[in-house]
């Protein structure tokens, strides 16, 4: 059976899966909105409603599980709320305690550090606040894990709320995609 892999900018508001179980369905974007994605593609790993940029799905299970694994870095750009301190920084880079599944946990060391607002990367059919309700920054953390909202809770536990998350690679792979584009490739990583 040939397997099919697919490169997807998901735009902000859609839910990283193709099925909602439930009353809410009719209030969700999908992603089989976007494009025309055969039976049995799976999205490897997930970004929340309010999360974009990069996602990477197939219909070949073992590559799922490959890219799962903590062997491949996956980086975002957060803006928050705030200038983020060398401090938070430094605190992020070692490890902050977050909740997970009701329980405290400590994230791994990562790699973080402040960056540049990106300029290619426009938002579109949204507010972000402006500078009227006081200053934002950018950081580049990258992470092997990902656990649920992981990057949210990290930042927002040294005191600098996430207001847009961007993932922007995934191993080798980094977004050159406009938000809602998908292109199929031969194979992932």
């Amino acid at each position: 059976m040939k397997h099919h892999h697919f490169i997807l900018n998901k735009p902000h508001g859609y839910l990283s899966q193709f099925v909602v179980n439930g009353k809410k369905k009719k209030k969700h974007k999908l992603l089989g909105e976007l494009f025309d994605f055969p039976e049995g593609t799976m999205a490897i790993g997930r970004l929340d409603r309010d999360s974009e940029g990069l996602l990477l799905l197939t219909t070949d299970g073992k590559v799922s599980y490959d890219i799962l694994s903590n062997k491949f870095e996956k980086e975002y750009y957060v803006q928050v709320d705030g200038i983020i301190t060398k401090e938070a920084i430094e605190q992020l880079q070692r490890g902050v305690e977050i909740g997970f599944e009701g329980k405290k946990y400590t994230s791994k060391s990562c790699k973080a550090k402040l960056i540049e607002a990106p300029t290619n990367l426009p938002i579109e059919n949204r507010k972000i606040r402006d500078e009227r309700h006081g200053p934002t920054s950018w950081a580049s953390i990258t992470l092997t894990e990902g656990k649920y909202r992981q990057v949210r809770k990290m930042t927002a536990a040294v005191g600098f709320p996430t207001l847009r998350l961007v993932r922007v690679r995934i191993g080798d792979i980094t977004l050159q995609l406009n938000s809602g584009e998908v292109v199929e490739v031969e194979k992932l990583l």
